[in-house]
């Protein structure tokens, strides 16, 4: 992928401010570590760190086009899976290409059909096009949200960039923080209200949206959303269905000039991506797929089966690589390289994330980097499915809040007086999660579960998937890797979002559709497996650090996020006794007490080297 950022302003003259654009775009050079370019123009200045996976020459950007008096500027950060298609239909109506890049493609199909051409696009990407004679920015971003895309207007100029930290190298962004950007941070987070960038005035562009802004107008406008249909396929029908999406949109997913391979934890998820991409490369004659998994040192001494998280990876990823035929390459790392790198995850994310498992993903991509630059993985497959646990729970399907936050009253119990006083902890919960309600859409005769499993269903792809794609893209993109969904395919997402429930979990299993699609590619005993999270390593030496750290914390005056905090309430989380086996996780599945002080720590630390300001 790549690191884009922009500028237009229709009264300043932006030739001017070279050095400022050129900024923007240096600050995501790990985004785009193969080149970079700018481009300026009176009212308009683009930014282009380039990751090279196809098309090296052709392929630069910023890049323009001209069309008699009229020119096109584009800065992508993408990857279209349907190019050829795309490309095909464009020269029948007389396009002529100079290159094979779907940069290209993306650029004239705007041309073309204006901002109908998202319509046809198939792929991830977040884009900005300036159209010179019309003096007009648009704007888009992929239907999934998979790639980010932050803005905000200062006076009558828009910027933009791919992360908070483009926004941030420009004067006319500070790092300022109001109320609700606090109550993003505390309340929601690690996780963020669409559309939401925490810091004052800045906003990013909603998944499935266009932005279109001309002097004295921007506004962003939908281009795509779920939507409630009936189901009239028959058991065999669907499940066939779904394995000929898969395989497709994996297909698809697999072009590239460069290297790729696939995350492989041996459950069922990205064991199917891995199966389906080791077919294709012996049906094209190619070696071997290269597969990657992550482990931790002393993993099995230190493990303890819960409710969540059931069972150890390794044995599973050996299982599926020998079973596919693939090389596979377990990724192992001890606590104390774990424990060096806490705190890199926030300037890829320039917000507090997801504690230990923002750091091991960090480490994981570092080390594929090393042979690959593209890698697929089987995220998304579980808010698709419905293979989490609140989609089974009674509590989570009978509780009105977002069903991985449940422990409200953990995030509250460690904030100060004055800041609940000041975000208003349960309002502020609420009002978001009926504005996301007021989304969802209804299906006429649906029972009052089957509507509740669609409610789920909708908040996890359109809530809880954002924040695992945030991570997904910064912490690859930290490391120059790219990483693709293929269970993002806006027609695998589509058509499973109105398979009913009993056909969801057909031969009453979790995500029982998807194994159904799956047999002949994996083994009966790793489809049978049960669902398995990303993996966190157990090692105690990680709750002692940051109970350690975060105690430490509370003893330096000067520490930012005093403020923020109940001390005492802190003290006594620290100074508790947790039974063995307990967990009851604050956020998603992983979230228990080690993360609690590791976030609060990350709030800290960002709030220190962002030189955050609260008002």
């Amino acid at each position: 992928m790549c690191g884009i950022a922009g500028w237009v302003d229709w009264e300043r003259d932006l030739t001017r401010e070279l050095e400022t654009i050129r900024a923007m775009g240096e600050t995501m050079a790990c985004r785009g570590p193969d080149a970079s370019d700018v481009w300026l123009s009176q009212s308009a200045a683009f930014a282009h760190r380039r990751l090279i996976v196809v098309d090296p020459e052709g392929g630069r950007q910023p890049m323009t086009r001209r069309f008699g008096e009229r020119s096109y500027t584009i800065t992508y950060n993408g990857e279209l899976y349907n190019t050829d298609e795309v490309r095909q239909e464009l020269t029948a109506r007389g396009y002529r290409f100079q290159s094979y890049s779907d940069t290209e493609v993306v650029l004239l199909s705007y041309v073309e059909w204006g901002p109908a051409a998202l319509e046809k696009l198939n792929g991830i990407f977040a884009y900005a096009i300036w159209d010179e004679a019309a003096r007009t920015l648009f704007m888009a971003r992929d239907r999934l949200g998979v790639k980010p895309l932050f803005y905000a207007q200062r006076g009558r100029g828009l910027l933009f960039a791919s992360e908070l930290k483009g926004l941030l190298a420009n004067p006319l962004v500070d790092p300022v923080v109001d109320a609700e950007g606090l109550a993003e941070v505390f309340l929601i987070g690690p996780g963020r209200t669409p559309g939401h960038g925490v810091f004052h005035g800045v906003k990013e562009l909603r998944a499935g949206h266009y932005l279109l802004a001309n002097e004295g107008y921007a506004r962003e406008h939908p281009y795509w959303q779920l939507t409630a249909e009936p189901h009239t396929d028959d058991a065999e029908t669907t499940v066939a269905k779904v394995r000929e999406l898969l395989v497709d949109t994996v297909n698809r997913q697999l072009v590239s000039d460069v290297p790729v391979c696939t995350f492989l934890s041996g459950g069922v998820d990205s064991s199917a991506v891995s199966a389906i991409a080791a077919e294709a490369y012996r049906r094209r004659g190619l070696p071997p797929l290269d597969t990657y998994s992550i482990d931790f040192v002393d993993m099995a001494e230190n493990f303890e089966a819960n409710s969540f998280q059931t069972g150890i990876d390794a044995p599973w990823a050996r299982r599926v690589s020998e079973f596919i035929g693939s090389r596979h390459h377990p990724v192992v790392f001890g606590m104390e390289e774990q424990l060096q790198h806490l705190f890199t995850p926030i300037a890829a994310r320039d917000l507090p994330g997801m504690y230990d498992i923002d750091t091991s993903l960090y480490l994981f991509c570092k080390a594929i980097k090393q042979d690959a630059t593209v890698a697929l993985s089987g995220e998304a497959a579980d808010e698709v499915f419905g293979g989490y646990p609140w989609f089974h729970r009674e509590e989570a399907l009978t509780a009105h809040t977002f069903p991985w936050s449940l422990q409200l009253d953990e995030r509250v119990r460690v904030m100060s007086p004055e800041l609940q006083t000041t975000i208003r902890p349960v309002a502020y919960v609420a009002d978001r999660y009926r504005d996301a309600l007021t989304e969802v859409p209804k299906l006429p005769g649906e029972n009052t579960r089957e509507a509740r499993v669609r409610e789920i269903g909708y908040l996890s792809i359109t809530r809880f998937l954002a924040t695992l794609l945030d991570r997904k893209d910064r912490m690859s993109m930290a490391t120059g890797l790219e990483v693709r969904v293929p269970f993002c395919d806006h027609r695998l997402v589509q058509y499973v979002f109105n398979i009913p429930w009993h056909l969801k979990t057909i031969g009453g299993q979790v995500k029982g559709v998807l194994r159904a699609a799956m047999r002949g590619y994996l083994p009966d005993d790793v489809l049978s497996r049960k669902k398995s999270p990303y993996p966190s390593d157990p090692n105690p030496r990680y709750l002692e650090t940051t109970r350690s750290l975060a105690l430490a914390m509370l003893e330096d005056a000067n520490a930012p996020i005093r403020p923020l905090i109940d001390t005492d309430a802190i003290r006594q989380l620290a100074a508790s006794s947790y039974k063995k086996g307990e967990h009851h996780p604050w956020y998603g599945q992983i979230a228990g007490t080690a993360q609690m002080f590791h976030y609060l720590v990350q709030i800290d630390r960002w709030l220190r080297d962002y030189k955050v300001r609260i008002v």
